[in-house]
């Protein structure tokens, strides 16, 4: 069995679809294991704790800088012994040693089609920059900000009367099909990582990106 942790910094509503995935046995043979916070104040704790899960918080203003940060939060990770570490809305920037302390096996969701849009505020410079088609994608974690082989992505049209909120919800709804498809690929050894390429053995290729319906 694959035991995944996940690190959230506030509701984590990714985590929630993940957690609904388990349950509907659509993540095949793996179990959340635990749910860590860098705010102790962080929403999806409460909800961890209520589906069953270990939850707990690190609180980053505790400690000096982000190394002695990541270092404790390795040990954390480490003492649940993961397969795969996912970050669902965690709102930390990671040291490198960190990323590669979890090389291929550290994914992210972002809310753009990368290499589009990296960084914050993808929703309105996605408006601002006028381009017809957003979304979101997953992807391995490099030391390099929101640029990791991607494994999946989503699509959807960008609307004449779209604004960032109405745009964004759109994109999150998209977020909570495609992250739980993509943790099931890694969990039962579909990935396969070539330079900055993921190869998904068994699915065809046309199935790697959710197309928009283009008519609504």
């Amino acid at each position: 069995m694959k035991r995944i942790v996940i690190l959230i910094s506030g509701r984590g509503s990714n985590m929630e679809s993940l957690i609904r995935a388990q349950r509907a046995g659509e993540l095949g043979e793996a179990r959340i294991v635990a749910v860590l916070s860098n705010r102790p104040d962080a929403r999806g704790l409460l909800t961890a704790a209520a589906a069953g899960i270990h939850a707990e918080a690190l609180d980053h203003k505790q400690y000096p800088d982000r190394e002695s940060f990541d270092a404790a939060l390795m040990s954390a990770i480490d003492a649940h012994q993961p397969d795969l570490v996912v970050l669902a809305g965690f709102l930390r920037i990671l040291s490198e040693g960190f990323v590669r302390h979890y090389s291929g096996r550290l994914l992210n969701i972002h809310p753009s089609l990368l290499p589009a849009f990296p960084g914050l505020h993808t929703h309105q410079r996605a408006l601002e920059a006028g381009v017809r088609l957003h979304g979101c994608s997953v992807h391995f974690v490099t030391p390099t900000l929101d640029h990791g082989p991607i494994v999946l992505q989503a699509a959807v049209p960008v609307l004449d009367d779209d604004d960032k909120e109405r745009l964004a919800a759109r994109v999150l709804a998209e977020e909570h099909l495609i992250y739980p498809r993509a943790v099931r690929w890694f969990v039962e050894g579909r990935l396969a990582i070539e330079g900055l390429c993921v190869r998904v053995q068994g699915e065809q290729r046309e199935n790697a990106l959710r197309a928009p319906d283009l008519a609504r």
